[in-house]
């Protein structure tokens, strides 16, 4: 049943549904009947709910600005675990990761040849010419924050440098894309054509996701879409910008052994950078990065 227009928003707002979502909802359902994949209500958030998510992103980033400068040769993955343990907590934070789905850790830290997932370890040191993935979710008053950084370990190759450059590069194309009313399509496009032009391929079995209310909401991000297709990116949609690229192949594998860390199936590196992004009226506001 649809709601009066002068009756209250659906989205919690407590304004009148004229004043609030109404246009924007009109225009949604244009696109659904022209064949869009469009999301769901419980996808937008409200004002009340980004301004909680803005912060528990606030947080995430702070976080990886206070540990950079601890990132060094070294160190163990198992530091870097409680680095962001303790920091997060007297942020007043969770630490995401902890317990979810089984997970044992704190943060991912993936190092090389590992795509993502990587568990730290204290028998894991980091050396020269390491390149690092830290991957940080916060849980703060109840709303979720995500990203990741690379880092380059004392003395790295240029093949390495460039690897990890490249990557944050494919992100910064795709975030051109990320307009109200494209498609994640748009985006992901934008993202592989810039991967593969520098001779990289982009992981497919893996993507981004939704985020804010939980960890891991709709909808699935894939960096191998094209252009028109996916769901539409409304004002309200909060997810995540992750490509996954690889020095060689695309394929991957799973660590028996743990069950969570993703290799690179022929061993070549891999590189990965993390942004959680807000679609708006205009355009995007990165919330933490």
């Amino acid at each position: 049943m649809g709601i009066n227009r002068n009756g209250i928003c659906w989205c919690g707002s407590n304004k009148k549904y004229k004043y609030c979502h109404l246009a924007m909802d009109e225009k949604i359902a244009e696109y659904k009947r022209n064949g869009y994949e469009v999301p769901s209500r419980k996808l937008i958030k409200n004002e009340k709910q980004i301004e909680g998510i803005r912060e528990s992103g606030r947080i995430n980033t702070l976080i990886l600005d206070s540990i950079s400068d601890k990132i060094t040769e070294g160190i163990t993955t198992e530091d870097i675990n409680r680095y962001v343990h303790e920091l997060t907590l007297k942020l007043g934070g969770i630490p995401a990761p902890l317990g979810f789905e089984g997970y044992p850790k704190s943060v991912c830290v993936s190092v090389n040849d590992q795509v993502c997932h990587g568990i730290p370890s204290p028998d894991r040191v980091l050396k020269s010419g390491d390149i690092v993935n830290i991957d940080v979710s916060t849980i703060y008053q109840g709303y979720f924050g995500d990203s990741s950084r690379m880092f380059c370990i004392g003395e790295v190759s240029k093949e390495r440098r460039l690897l990890v450059n490249t990557t944050k590069e494919a992100i910064e194309e795709g975030l051109k894309a990320v307009l109200p009313y494209n498609t994640l399509g748009d985006m992901g496009q934008a993202v592989n054509d810039y991967v593969k032009a520098k001779g990289y391929s982009v992981v497919y079995s893996v993507g981004g996701h939704g985020v804010g209310l939980e960890f891991h909401e709709a909808p699935y991000v894939s960096y191998v879409s094209k252009k028109h297709t996916e769901m539409l990116m409304v004002p309200g949609m909060i997810f995540t910008i992750e490509p996954m690229v690889n020095e060689g192949s695309p394929e991957v594998y799973v660590d028996d052994d743990n069950g969570w860390t993703i290799y690179t199936e022929d061993g070549s590196d891999s590189a990965q950078w993390e942004i959680m992004v807000l679609v708006t009226e205009t355009g995007y506001e990165i919330l933490a990065h």
